[in-house]
Formats: structure tokens, C-alpha cells, sequence
């Protein structure tokens, strides 16, 4: 496994993180007992980096989480969650919501100080609530100890910057912005990085978009978007290939990435993720991949306010 800097916080972080979304029972039922088999099989493969959010399964996934973690040493892994959404169409951005929200999923997680704590989905609340009270509510409790780093996620990638440009901000997460079909992520790269902020990237098959399987019904990408991942997978097919270890492969070899946030419940595919990563990426299904996204590139769609659009 590969490591890498996140920035300025000081933590050298797995090339592949594991996404614990998955153990909310977010992208199909879970078995409990293979759920934490899979956190455990990550950590042996020697993945240290853990992210999750109580929005996730309603809870559940920190709960599942925290009772795998159950007796492992502290020292083997950093874990990330999130306060501002707790539901589908549920967000609470202020400071005293947020800071509940801290002191319950450090129950839930059985832990007693968390390594990042980061802002879920910025895009849906003000930009301004966000800088001049969230954030400083949650440098409140770095300072108290409770938390160690500070961060903000969401989809737009413009707003992570004007958030950065107003606030001290340590890490963003930026999700299906990196991917073979979207890369709108290294457009903002350069600030954020003079900045010294830390990148994470999560989702690289882009919520299944990039997958044999294609997308959950509920996808909200554009129909030419999931017309032209279909025909990216059915070409990677005819060549004997899975665009899902192809997109794997390309999100986590970004360098200037910290790290490519991966959820699954299941162990073997955590240890196929952590195999797909070690091998060399075949640049010509590549090239032709990327040819056949050439129409739809950074095509996205778009949640939260209007004015946090990109």
C-alpha cells in the first residue's frame, strides 16, 4: 500500500481509504458479521484511512463501524466523519447541532477523539453559516482535543474554494470529481493545494455509474452521461476488461490526491480493490476510454442551493 500526505495536517494517509457508507446498507442489504470483516480485511491490507457520516444508513454505519473497531489498537488507523447532514433531505449546519452531533458519533464509534471531522454536503447550506459559524465551532473542539483536523465535503468543486478563500479549512472531499468521465477536481486543485489543504476524492466508480452493473435507478446523472458510461463498459468488455478496476486504477493514481475514498461490505473486494491498485494501469483502454467520455467530459448534475453551483 502506498502513502501519502493529506496536506498540512501531518497524517500520511492509504492511497486507497475505505468508504464505511457501505456499511450503512447504502448500496444494497449488508450481513453484519461480513461487514466487519471487510473493515477488517481493509486494515490488514494495510488501508489506515476510515470515512464515514452518521447520514449514512441513518446512523448504521457508525454503529457497524464502531463495533468493528472494537479492541483494534488506535494507532493502526485515522477516522474521519461528519456533522451537517443527517438525512436525505435533513441538514442542520449550526454550531450547536454540530457539536452534538460530534459527541454522539464518538459513542457510536466507541472512540474517544476523532482524526478529521468534516462539514457533509456544503452545497446545501450557507456558504456564509459555514465560514463564520460551523467551522469555528469545530476549531473549538480541535482545541478541546475531541477532534484533530478540519475539513468540508460536497459535489460542487468551486465551493470548496470560496469556502477556503474566507476560512482556514485543512482537508476537502470532493466526490465523482475525479473520475474517468469527470475530472473538474484539477481545475480547483492548484488553490487548494498553495492553500495547503489536503484532497481527498471518493467514489471513483462515480455512484456506479462506471460499472458492468451500470447505475441505481435513482442516479441523478443526465441521460447522455449514463449513455456513454454504458458504452464505455460494454467497450472495456469487448476487450476482456472491467471499467470498474480501470477507474479504480486511474482515481487513486492521481499523486496530488491524498487519497480515493472506496466503499464496500465486502471483504474480497477490498482485496480486489487493493490488488486492482498495485498493478499497471493499461494506457491504451485508457486513451480509448477517455475518447469515448471526449463529448460528455465533466458533464455533472447538480444538488444543493443554486448559488453553490459550480
Amino acid at each position: 500500500m502506498k502513502y501519502r500526505q493529506l496536506g498540512r495536517t501531518g497524517l500520511q494517509v492509504s492511497a486507497l481509504s475505505f468508504g464505511a457508507s457501505s456499511l450503512g446498507g447504502v448500496f444494497r442489504d449488508i450481513d453484519e458479521g461480513e461487514a466487519i470483516r471487510a473493515v477488517h480485511t481493509a486494515l490488514d491490507e494495510g488501508i489506515n484511512f476510515i470515512d464515514v457520516a452518521p447520514y449514512y444508513g441513518q446512523t448504521r454505519a457508525e454503529t457497524v463501524l464502531g463495533k468493528a473497531l472494537r479492541g483494534i489498537s488506535r494507532q493502526r488507523y485515522y477516522l474521519a466523519t461528519k456533522v451537517g447532514r443527517y438525512g436525505a433531505k435533513e441538514f442542520d449546519f449550526s454550531p450547536g447541532r454540530a457539536l452534538a452531533s460530534v459527541d454522539e458519533s464518538l459513542v457510536r464509534l466507541g472512540i474517544d477523539h476523532i482524526d478529521l471531522i468534516q462539514i457533509h454536503d456544503i452545497e446545501f447550506g450557507s456558504l456564509e453559516i459555514i465560514i463564520e459559524e460551523t467551522l469555528p465551532a469545530l476549531r473549538d473542539l480541535q482545541r478541546s482535543g475531541k477532534v484533530g483536523h478540519v475539513g468540508i465535503t460536497g459535489l460542487p468543486v468551486g465551493a470548496f474554494c470560496r469556502v477556503a478563500r474566507k476560512a482556514e479549512v485543512d482537508t476537502v472531499l470532493s466526490y465523482s470529481r475525479y473520475c474517468l468521465n469527470d475530472t473538474s477536481l484539477l481545475g480547483v486543485l492548484p488553490e487548494l493545494e498553495e492553500r495547503g489543504v489536503g484532497v481527498l476524492t471518493a467514489s471513483p466508480l462515480s455512484m456506479g455509474l462506471l460499472s458492468h452493473r451500470g447505475p441505481p435507478d435513482w442516479h441523478p446523472a443526465p441521460a447522455e452521461l449514463k449513455e456513454a458510461c454504458a458504452r464505455a463498459a460494454e467497450h472495456c468488455s469487448r476487450r476482456g476488461a472491467d471499467i470498474s478496476k480501470l477507474a479504480v486504477q486511474f482515481s487513486t493514481s492521481q499523486e496530488r490526491l491524498a487519497s480515493c475514498i472506496v466503499g464496500s461490505a465486502d471483504p474480497e473486494n477490498i482485496r480486489k480493490n487493493c490488488r486492482w491498485i498495485e498493478e499497471p494501469l493499461d494506457g491504451e483502454l485508457l486513451a480509448e476510454v477517455l475518447a469515448i467520455f471526449g463529448p460528455v467530459k465533466d458533464l455533472c448534475w447538480y444538488e444543493g442551493l443554486p448559488e453553490n453551483s459550480d
